[in-house]
């Protein structure tokens, strides 16, 4: 977890690309992200550009055992899928490439940092750094929620993105909930965006 003086990754700073580098860009990106309650155990969420085009969709459970999450462009394609990894405790992820299930398509693992917290916070591994049992080193480090402004997403001390527009409590009320989330210069944002939802369901 960091702990020195906060730094931000900027222009120039290497690309972190985990999904893939069509999702990564030389300039900030502003993303609106919009959740909608379906029914008690499912949700949706949307992601649009800062001109109202749709970027990303997410579709999937809220609730229950070993749920499973999946991402979509526009044009229904799959990106990836989230799945946790039965109820523990400490709540863990895994996150594939496409719908595959197979280890040489895992992208990257997430897990529940501390299994009592008033902040949820987790700990990123990128399939290459996926042995936490050998290495306690992780890639990225998330915490927080949408809730209160607190999701911010770390490489090191190096601040990535973060959630910088909070919800109304009206729409939250009617099942709908809307914020912005900042995602710094060549920072890939399904990554971001995926971990945002995982932090969220951790979060309920």
């Amino acid at each position: 977890m960091p702990k020195n003086k906060k730094t931000e990754w900027q222009v120039g700073d290497p690309t972190i690309s985990i999904v893939g580098d069509q999702f990564c860009n030389p300039y900030p990106m502003d993303l609106m992200v919009k959740r909608k309650v379906q029914s008690f155990s499912k949700d949706n969420y949307q992601v649009f550009d800062p001109s109202g085009n749709l970027l990303l969709q997410i579709d999937g459970q809220a609730w229950g055992i070993n749920r499973k999450r999946v991402m979509t462009d526009p044009a229904g394609f799959t990106i990836l899928t989230m799945r946790q990894k039965g109820m523990t405790l400490k709540n863990k992820w895994e996150v594939h490439g496409g719908e595959s299930k197979e280890r040489e398509d895992l992208l990257f693992t997430v897990h529940q940092s501390l299994a009592v917290s008033l902040k949820t916070s987790v700990d990123v591994f990128l399939a290459e750094n996926n042995n936490v049992k050998k290495s306690n080193t992780c890639d990225f480090h998330a915490s927080g929620g949408y809730s209160n402004i607190s999701f911010k997403v770390f490489k090191s001390d190096a601040l990535i993105a973060g959630v910088t527009h909070k919800f109304t409590w009206g729409s939250f009320c009617k099942g709908k909930c809307n914020f912005r989330v900042r995602v710094n210069p060549e920072v890939d944002y399904a990554f971001i965006i995926a971990l945002l939802v995982m932090v969220d369901d951790n979060e309920n």
